[in-house]
């Protein structure tokens, strides 16, 4: 009866702590911040723009460029970058596996036999293992056969292992966020490197055809000065544009293939397994209608960066938790069963028993402000994760407005260029017909080539500009992770 009543005791002393351990979690709650956000974008007016919200999940469809889709599909496939924030969220989550760990007890299985002599010297009482003789002498040599069960459970009565595991289980959000963002990052990346291949095809084309059309007013100036229509000078200013604009044309070729290879990369292949594919010519991609942009309260729900941030901040208040769960005790509950003998034939009999079960505390009395100190970290780590998460918002703000503004403004750019580009056209061939009749110098020629040129080559810059600065806006947004 004995025995029953202190076993009553220890098993409601055992269920009080687990009681406890259920209801008390030290440390700060977390809370969201609360974020001021914009009523509408500063930049919004641009043309082209629409604030309702749109979908965003496959905006790179919106170009209507089945190359660029399957490149798309082929990079969120293969790319490494993606495959090691992946590996780093399987990381995470095993981590959030073995911290849980800490709130259940561990068992551990041993067994050892050791032969074991005493010395014949020693006459005082009988050592671990040894046993003394039915005639009073001294068994000197004898076995020693022991296995059993070892357990211990640190009852989280403060709740510092609750917010370790809290800690973790936000640790393990972010990355899932942080592998959106390197998906963000790498749809923007193949867009705007295969909209800079097309652009860099546009302006090759363009230098080849000014090459030509200056090849022939070579060859139209030296026919005027073998008949005496033109001077030697008028003929070395032709073919000194015409290997100025040959020069160029390599530097363009070097920074096609450049793109090629980049391209590549990001698909997780080697330099030069897509170039026959991408060699062929193709227009560059069409603008939408319409890019939607939503308004700015959008943004903080969308963008992987911001939302990592966030969860950063709750794993930093989790973290203050555990470490002010060090000031106070913690309890335990040891205990082992096993059998032990002398002899392995009683070795296994309800005689070689042995157990012992009890309740630990222990508290930390002096450790020279180490724990104070640990929890002063935390709250400074804390604080940083919080205005890390700010400058997010911001930076994610200033990155959709630089976006608009530098969409808006490239449009303006393009019609200028259209128009100028037409005027251009019109001046050359004046000029030509003037230069045939003699009423204008060659050198008007040459002049109204060379603007043409320029013109034509900053157009098909600016029409690329237009497509990867749509590109950069739909990646401020956020848009693309959400087809994972």
């Amino acid at each position: 009866m004995k025995y029953l009543k202190n076993s009553d005791k220890f098993y409601g002393l055992t269920a009080g702590l687990c009681f406890l351990a259920a209801g008390c979690s030290v440390g700060p709650d977390y809370h969201r911040p609360e974020t001021a956000t914009p009523r509408a974008w500063q930049e919004a007016q641009q043309v082209g723009i629409d604030t309702q919200a749109g979908e965003l999940t496959e905006w790179w469809k919106e170009f209507k460029d089945p190359v660029l889709d399957s490149l798309v599909e082929r990079a969120v496939k293969n790319n490494l970058d993606l495959r090691i924030a992946e590996a780093r969220v399987r990381e995470e989550r095993a981590t959030l596996a073995a911290t849980a760990a800490g709130l259940w007890p561990t068992v551990d299985l041993s067994g050892s036999y050791s032969r074991n002599r005493a010395s014949q010297n020693a006459v005082g009482s009988p050592t671990q293992g040894a046993v003394v003789a039915p005639t009073g002498g001294r068994q000197l040599e004898n076995n020693f056969y022991k296995t059993g069960f070892d357990s211990s459970w640190e009852i989280d009565i403060f709740g510092g292992t609750r917010r370790q595991i809290e800690g973790a289980e936000a640790i393990l959000q972010a990355s899932v966020e942080e592998r959106r963002g390197v998906l963000v990052t790498l749809l923007g990346d193949v867009a705007r490197n295969y909209i800079d291949l097309r652009g860099l095809q546009r302006r090759v084309e363009v230098a080849q055809e000014n090459l030509r059309a200056q090849q022939d007013t070579l060859g139209l100036t030296k026919v005027r000065f073998d008949a005496g229509l033109a001077s030697d000078f008028e003929v070395a200013q032709s073919e000194g544009e015409v290997a100025t604009t040959a020069a160029q044309i390599p530097a363009l070729l070097s920074a096609l293939k450049q793109a090629a290879y980049r391209l590549d990369v990001l698909l997780g292949t080697q330099p030069g397994t897509s170039w026959d594919e991408l060699a062929r010519t193709a227009p560059i991609p069409a603008l939408p209608p319409q890019a939607h942009v939503g308004l700015p309260a959008d943004l903080l729900r969308r963008r992987p960066d911001i939302r990592s941030a966030e969860r950063q901040l709750a794993a930093a208040t989790a973290q203050v938790g555990a470490a002010t769960a060090d000031l106070y005790p913690r309890f335990s509950i040891l205990g082992n069963i096993g059998l032990q003998s002398i002899s392995a034939s009683d070795w296994i009999t309800a005689q070689s028993r042995f157990w012992s079960i009890g309740p630990t505390i222990s508290w930390p009395v002096f450790d020279a402000g180490r724990i104070r100190a640990t929890i002063e970290v935390r709250n400074a780590q804390q604080e940083q994760a919080l205005r890390q998460y700010e400058k997010s918002v911001l930076t994610a703000f200033e990155d959709v407005e630089n976006a608009l503004v530098n969409y808006g403004n490239e449009q303006i750019r393009y019609r200028s260029l259209l128009e100028a580009a037409a005027a251009n056209r019109r001046a050359l061939q004046m000029a030509n017909d003037l230069y045939i009749q003699g009423l204008v110098p060659f050198l008007n020629v040459l002049d109204a080539q060379r603007t043409l040129y320029a013109t034509e080559s900053d157009l098909a810059q600016s029409e690329a500009n237009l497509a990867a600065n749509l590109v950069a806006l739909y990646k401020a947004l956020g848009g693309g992770w959400e087809t994972d």
